[in-house]
């Protein structure tokens, strides 16, 4: 019996009676062209009744011209489409397939940076045409039939050969190349009516009188390197994160590095001074990079100047909790929201150090000054060492309540490097903080954290002068994201991503080294040793010029002994002060609003005041002024404060000319300080007494202007201060313990918009 010459026949009669089915109830042509009027017909008046709406408020000839410009809009679009269509149609289902086959594979090398989605777009199409002809021709030439072709056939198999060369040629070769040298902005900073006077004192990025000694600590057990296995100089045992680390820890993490969440290592790497303690200590903590390119020993060469000058500097192994294309099942199971435990194993880090520091026996025995302590992040580390600063003053996790603290270190500062906010919110809400030294870092052309990202955690860090601390974030012109740490350098982005980034524009590596070496130890001193001259620096970055790359240097400060007159946060009155008893008062702007200030990626989550103003609308002179609560005590050392920052904003909110648009051709802004006496005196100060405000910066990551999709500037204030005293000079009768109105007069540059914040006053020398 032939069993499978019944099947293979019923199976025929089944397909035969399927395809008879299709083909009845198939639409012929009448039924096609019905159906296309029935679709245009529900299209137009969908998209009809829309555009009344829409359009019909302008009046009917602007309505008219504006529905049969998106008519023809749909329409080109449509014949776009349908042209891909037929190509596609055409192609044989082999290229077809491969084609859908490798877009995702594209777009998953191109696009993971999202900041410059429309190059990465731009390359994937590029890639896909030039090497389909490319290899269409060359197929064409090496097949075989060659004399059998028309001598059309022959020009079009020549010509893909020649225009998918040049093409890949050009365009890998833009890709490839580093990028293009750019112009750097003009620096307002130097322009100035008064001298700035260097600080007298020693460089903090020199050297140290100390030998500096090293070694590491660790589980004694690590797979992949030796300095945290067999030569490992000090052993320490796992601790139990399972708790915080619940979600996406792959098998694969698991059988790459040994461990599992119940059992995370205590690892670090530590440069100390050959001499008597006990020293200061500082904690380094990298942020979220490739798992297996390990990130810790990047710190190095602050390791080496910070021990040298007396100080115990440990960098955090914490590469196991890093991405992994690998361990993350490429972005399918990454962890979620770490950084809780991130900094909950940097405080276990801590009170490893503290058993050593009471261990008889131990190298660091009675070594450590616990009263010294600082913690300095980076990237995703620069916001868990925040976290952990929060956590050490709680006797809970935050989120679960099984998790008990018992830590009360004493962590006196805090350096944020380039630092992201918000990847872990207790409570889903922002991370609050308070009464510690806080000093943020960041490059404008950081092609990774996007944004000035850190100044939120700055805006919301409240002093209350108990004890006294400062805080101070500093934006350098020209800086990334990845050379802060030496392992991890130019590239900021993972893979062929980073091939669309114009590298050119970025500073050397040695001065942005440079740069965090000076900042970071002299805040060290100023914070852990009390050499409080050392706060001018981050006053005023211009003091430190002699030991600084020459760059734009935006900074603000603030300290416990500002009292904040007007902070935007209070209400929604525009007269109001944040201090009760004072008033707000604007005169012929064109501008005025307050609001949330935006970045280019999300916002910075405080207020501020948006002024501006534009002599062509209006000849009188604009003007913005605060009269002060009556109870104030100043003298003539009182420091006036308030944070500026230009905007790329149109001054003239009703006009269409785009011509503020050229960020690189607005110069430096200007205005005038006016101050009032109780006796009515004034006395005038131009804004360059500090320094001229710089203008918006445009940043442009990509190697082509069109790729980038984010805004190219976003508000960096810049805190400016104006000893009252200084007024007596312009205005010897002017009394500054009796000031009772602050002006700020817009008559120094035509037109403009500027963003206001922290207006305060606090004492010279503080």
């Amino acid at each position: 019996m032939n069993v499978v010459g019944k099947g293979k026949r019923g199976w025929h009669w089944l397909g035969s009676r399927l395809s008879r089915v299709a083909r009845a109830v198939a639409p012929g042509a009448r039924a096609w062209r019905g159906a296309t009027w029935g679709l245009l017909v529900m299209a137009l008046v969908v998209w009809g009744v829309n555009a009344v709406a829409a359009f019909g408020p302008a009046g009917p000839l602007r309505f008219a011209v504006s529905l049969l410009v998106t008519l023809a809009a749909a329409g080109l679009l449509g014949a776009l489409l349908l042209v891909l269509g037929w190509l596609l149609r055409r192609a044989s289902g082999g290229y077809r397939w491969v084609l859908f086959s490798s877009l995702p594979l594209l777009l998953l090398s191109f696009l993971l940076a999202p900041s410059l989605l429309l190059g990465g777009i731009a390359a994937i199409l590029a890639l896909i045409l030039f090497s389909s002809l490319l290899g269409a021709g060359l197929t064409a030439v090496t097949g075989g039939n060659w004399s059998q072709l028309t001598r059309l056939h022959k020009g079009l198999a020549v010509g893909s050969i020649t225009l998918g060369t040049v093409g890949l040629l050009v365009g890998g070769g833009l890709l490839l190349v580093d990028g293009f040298g750019t112009t750097p902005p003009v620096n307002a900073a130097w322009h100035t009516d008064t001298a700035v006077t260097p600080l007298d004192l020693p460089n903090p990025a020199a050297p140290g009188p100390y030998s500096v000694l090293t070694l590491t600590y660790g589980s004694g057990s690590d797979r992949h390197r030796p300095e945290y296995g067999a030569d490992v100089t000090l052993t320490t045992t796992g601790v139990d994160g399972s708790q915080l680390i619940t979600k996406n820890w792959t098998g694969l993490r698991t059988s790459y590095w040994g461990i599992e969440p119940d059992n995370l290592p205590r690892n670090g790497r530590v440069w100390y001074p050959d001499g008597d303690g006990p020293f200061p200590i500082v904690f380094i903590l990298h942020g979220n990079h490739q798992m297996e390119d390990f990130s810790d020993a990047g710190y190095a060469y602050l390791g080496q100047l910070l021990a040298s000058r007396g100080y115990i500097v440990v960098s955090v192994d914490q590469n196991f909790l890093n991405f992994s294309v690998v361990a993350n099942l490429l972005v399918i199971s990454p962890l979620e929201r770490e950084n809780d435990a991130r900094a909950w194993l940097l405080l276990e880090h801590i009170r490893q150090w503290q058993e050593w520091h009471a261990t008889p026996g131990n190298p660091f025995y009675d070594q450590v000054d616990f009263d010294a302590i600082a913690l300095i992040g980076h990237s995703r580390g620069g916001e868990a060492v925040a976290i952990a600063a929060a956590f050490s003053r709680l006797a809970y996790h935050p989120d679960n309540a099984a998790v008990t603290f018992n830590y009360d270190f004493d962590i006196q500062s805090i350096v944020a490097i380039a630092p992201v906010d918000g990847q872990y919110q207790p409570g889903e809400r922002p991370l609050p903080l308070a009464d510690v030294n806080y000093l943020l870092l960041h490059g404008s052309h950081d092609m990774d954290v996007v944004s000035f990202m850190g100044a939120r955690l700055y805006n919301r860090l409240q002093l209350s002068g108990d004890p006294a601390r400062f805080k101070a974030a500093l934006h350098v012109y020209g800086a990334n994201h990845g050379q802060f740490n030496r392992d991890w350098g130019r590239q900021d982005i993972f893979g062929v991503s980073n091939t669309l980034y114009n590298l050119r524009a970025i500073m050397p590596p040695a001065e942005q080294e440079q740069i965090a070496q000076v900042t970071i130890s002299a805040f060290l001193e100023a914070t852990l040793r009390g050499e409080s001259g050392y706060r001018t620096l981050f006053q005023d970055p211009r003091t430190g010029a002699d030991w600084l790359p020459d760059t734009i240097y935006l900074s603000q400060y603030q300290d416990s002994d500002t009292a904040r007159l007007v902070t935007y946060e209070e209400d929604i009155d525009l007269r109001t002060t944040t201090l009760p008893g004072g008033h707000l008062h604007g005169e012929n702007l064109t501008i005025w609003r307050e609001q949330v200030v935006p970045q280019r990626w999300g916002d910075l989550g405080s207020t501020a005041v948006y002024l501006g103003w534009d002599r062509t609308v209006n000849e009188e002179t604009a003007r913005y002024t605060l009269t002060l609560p009556d109870d104030l005590t100043l003298s003539d050392e009182t420091v006036l404060t308030f944070s500026l920052a230009a905007i790329a904003e149109n001054p003239n909110p009703d006009s269409d000319d785009d011509s503020w648009t050229d960020l690189d051709t607005i110069p430096p802004l200007g205005l005038t300080l006016r101050l009032v006496d109780g006796q009515g005196e004034e006395a005038r100060l131009p804004l360059s007494h500090f320094a001229m405000l710089q203008p918006p910066l445009p940043v442009r990551l990509g190697k082509a202007n069109f790729m980038g999709v984010l805004p190219e500037t976003e508000a960096i204030f810049q805190t400016f201060a104006f000893v009252l005293g200084d007024f007596t000079a312009v205005n010897p009768t002017f009394d500054p313990q009796t000031v009772t109105q602050v002006q700020f007069v817009f008559d120094q540059t035509p037109a403009g918009v500027v963003a206001l914040d922290e207006i305060g006053l606090r004492q010279a020398g503080q």
